[in-house]
């Protein structure tokens, strides 16, 4: 069965167990500093570029959704530091509230599925996947934010430009091998606990998209058309009220930004690359996101 929210993941030991004594009745855990630390009962593990930070935003405005802001990267650059640490790291949440984190580099992270799994089988997954090829440009675009002398995009994308070979050690490119990805996830989750997010109807669409996200959760339908409004300058669903505030809340000045001219005959060429892998995405998840 899945876990319910609140109850000690299946394989945490006793003294962690011992370590977070029930906080009881809701009334004295709110005297007590309102709740406990748990470990997450859901995980948003992907992918990078995808959407993943405007879901984590977008779920926060739920109130059995407690969820940690900045990315703890512990299944895959902080492992060895431990769960307690890592529970450490989590907002206190009430009985029947849910906690989660989002670290969009678990999804290709060799380890992660193994350690997630051990931490506790019923974890929820929640994978937000984009096109492949603007999911590339995007990042590739993130990056030259901070570094602006890197090679073109083009250049980074062929091993070789005259015989077309893609070069799929770029991590890039690497990422949105998607069915290459998850068949790594498949070893230790069924496919049930794992939730595929459109990237591209979490703009068009961020009331449709959220209510399969809080239905996969468990959770009641709170969110929905009235938290949100289309902002034409950005180009993306912005909340008319953020978590704990009164005010509209756009994603930050990093989200959305202008992607730059990439040359037509690269792009076929990469659409024509992840075709394959695209079509058997598809087939795993059993959904067609469009992306041809």
């Amino acid at each position: 069965p899945p876990l319910l929210p609140g109850e000690p993941g299946e394989e945490s030991s006793l003294e962690e167990q011992r370590a977070a004594p029930d906080a009881g009745s809701p009334i004295s855990s709110f005297f007590n500093g309102s709740g406990t630390k748990r470990l997450p009962q859901a995980i948003i593990i992907g992918v990078k570029k995808g959407g993943t930070r405007a879901l984590l935003e977008f779920l926060r405005v739920h109130p059995d959704v407690r969820a940690v802001g900045a990315e703890p990267h512990f299944f895959d650059r902080n492992y060895e530091r431990g769960l307690a640490w890592y529970r450490e790291l989590m907002p206190r949440t009430l009985e029947g509230q849910i906690t989660m984190e989002k670290t969009p580099s678990y999804f290709v992270t060799k380890e992660a599925p193994a350690r997630i799994s051990s931490m506790s089988k019923g974890t929820k997954l929640i994978v937000v996947v984009r096109d492949p090829v603007t999911r590339a440009i995007s990042d590739y675009t993130q990056t030259l934010s901070k570094k602006p002398d890197i090679p073109t995009f083009e250049s980074l994308t062929f091993k070789n430009r005259t015989t077309g070979l893609i070069d799929t050690s770029w991590s890039a490119i690497q990422i949105g091998i998607y069915a290459k990805h998850l068949e790594n996830w498949l070893l230790h989750f069924p496919i049930g606990q794992i939730l595929f997010v459109s990237g591209e109807r979490l703009i068009t669409d961020p009331a449709g998209e959220l209510g399969r996200v809080q239905d996969f959760l468990g959770l009641k339908r709170i969110i929905t058309d009235k938290h949100f409004y289309f902002n034409k300058t950005k180009g993306f669903p912005c909340l008319k009220k953020a978590e704990g505030s009164s005010k509209p809340h756009c994603l930050g000045k990093t989200k959305g930004r202008t992607h730059p001219d990439i040359d037509q005959e690269v792009v076929q060429r990469l659409r024509d690359f992840y075709r394959p892998f695209n079509m058997k995405f598809y087939q795993m998840t059993g959904q067609d996101f469009g992306w041809d």
